[in-house]
């Protein structure tokens, strides 16, 4: 089911509905608009590589990570009180625990996704592992699974999905219209810039040679995004990749339980 671009929506909008009450009173030009991104991208992510290193090189408890998460959050917002713009018009908001109709709409979305690729992931991360690299599974499972959840749940995934989708990409498709289409969904070129934005990010913070991976997995959290219109999906969905992931690295003995 494909939706109106965003870009063709009336200005006043019930905020209720999951769309904008009215647009960003501060679009800019063409090359304001990349510059504030590209400045925006690397001062965070620069940011948090700075957290994550004296948390290390310093021993501090891992209490302070928890400003991680707080720079994916509050720098677009700030830079939207900078630019005079309604940060609800980006839709970074994740609807409240008692709107249960907007998260069964995002589960059951991720279910669908779930259905198509979960048996094609699972052989090719089984050959990938056993073939590449020598893993075998192990059968020993994360020893706190409700930790694991609800960290790459509200620690990781909503965070960053508030950030590269909820803020970037949306500024981004004020430059590139959403012109494309894929199953229904609108897109532009924002879609893969803010997927590559994604996974240079995780390297810019802690450099790893799979990185370039992530790029991919962000072009699907991209489109749930313009699917939907908010990232209450595209969070989910980050957060399943990343705990099944994690699973079965702890499966296959990659890290320990």
């Amino acid at each position: 089911m494909s939706r109106t671009p965003p870009d063709a929506l009336p200005a006043a909008v019930d905020r209720g509905s999951g769309r904008p009450d009215r647009p960003p009173s501060d679009t800019g030009s063409a090359a304001r608009i990349l510059l504030e991104v590209g400045g925006l991208w690397l001062a965070t992510l620069l940011a948090i590589r700075a957290v994550v290193t004296a948390q290390t090189a310093l021993g501090l408890h891992e209490v302070v990570l928890a400003l991680v998460p707080v720079l994916f959050i509050y720098l677009p917002v700030l830079v939207c009180r900078l630019r005079g713009a309604d940060s609800w018009s980006y839709l970074l908001w994740i609807p409240a625990l008692r709107d249960r109709r907007a998260w069964r709409e995002a589960l059951v979305l991720n279910l669908r996704i779930l259905g198509i690729g979960i048996v094609p992931w699972l052989l090719a991360y089984h050959v990938y592992q056993t073939h590449l690299f020598g893993f075998s599974p192990s059968w020993r499972f994360p020893a706190s699974p409700l930790t694991l959840v609800a960290y790459h749940v509200f620690f990781v995934a909503i965070p960053e999905e508030f950030f590269y989708r909820g803020y970037l990409q949306t500024r981004l498709n004020e430059v590139f219209p959403r012109r494309f289409l894929l199953a229904g969904i609108p897109f532009g070129h924002g879609l893969w810039i803010a997927a590559l934005l994604f996974a240079f990010g995780h390297s810019l913070v802690e450099l790893r040679w799979w990185h370039f991976a992530t790029f991919f997995p962000g072009l699907l959290f991209g489109l749930l995004r313009e699917r939907t219109g908010s990232v209450t999906a595209s969070a989910l969905c980050h957060a399943a990749c990343n705990i099944l992931v994690n699973v079965l690295d702890t499966i296959y003995g990659i890290v320990p339980p």
